[in-house]
């Protein structure tokens, strides 16, 4: 089996032929950007297999296969996660983690030994794989906090919480259930672990859960109240300059 080796960091590159000498892989070729690939792909027959870097020295590596048609098998290597669970998704043959160890490269191999589908077959959209790059990364939320009851820890799902808020210097969830437990975080460090199709902060001192609003009352200084399902400890007020984003999340 011929091997080519794609990786733009020369000792990451030797290394990777190095675990592939232990599987009994010698028939491997090093190349270490796109330029390099490009000219190597036109002058040589291509190999069985190709261990890619996504991200290359001097550009992304998928720009290789805008110039040259290529019939391999592919296992993507990345440093960057989310590149390589998009990749993954796609039709190769497997990605690997940087850095990578020998089990999971062996695991890869054999992967592609037992490939039932012939490599002439594979379809690779390398446009449609540099769109999903291009993308944002979709973003993940808090699904659950653990908090301190005593001796014991309590895990709560967000789904369960109606509003957060601050006082006497302290953080606090709130459950639908009426309950109030202690956070040790910040409500500004709160920020982007909510989902914001949620919560909302209303003003510096509370986020709210959009399903705990049981009512919304004209409050003082064009300012709104919200009344909550079991929140009742303090007046819940959305600050004047927040009303009119309130509104628009409210949709």
């Amino acid at each position: 089996m011929n091997v080519l080796i794609i990786e733009d960091e020369k000792p990451a590159a030797r290394r990777l032929q190095r675990m592939l000498a232990n599987l009994g892989i010698s028939k491997t070729i090093l190349l270490h950007s796109v330029k390099e690939s490009i000219e190597w792909f036109l002058n040589n027959e291509h190999p069985n297999l190709i261990l890619l870097d996504i991200q290359l020295s001097d550009g992304l590596s998928f720009e290789i296969f805008d110039q040259v048609t290529i019939n391999s098998a592919i296992i993507f290597t990345t440093a960057y996660d989310e590149y390589a669970l998009r990749a993954f998704k796609l039709n190769s043959i497997d990605y690997l983690l940087k850095p990578i160890d020998d089990e999971e490269l062996e695991a890869a191999i054999q992967k592609y030994q037992n490939q039932a589908t012939p490599v002439n077959t594979l379809h690779m959209d390398f446009k449609e794989i540099r769109k999903l790059l291009n993308q944002p990364a979709e973003p993940t939320y808090k699904r659950r906090f653990t908090v301190k009851v005593g001796q014991h820890l309590k895990i709560i799902a967000v789904q369960d919480i109606e509003c957060f808020y601050s006082e006497n210097k302290g953080t606090y969830l709130h459950t639908k259930n009426g309950r109030n437990y202690l956070l040790d975080v910040t409500l500004d460090a709160l920020e982007g672990q909510l989902n914001p199709q949620n919560f909302f902060r209303i003003n510096r001192k509370f986020y709210v859960h959009l399903d705990a609003i049981k009512d919304i009352i004209s409050y003082t200084n064009s300012r709104l109240q919200l009344k909550l399902n079991s929140y009742q400890e303090a007046e819940v007020i959305v600050a004047r300059d927040r009303v009119k984003s309130f509104k628009e999340w409210l949709g």
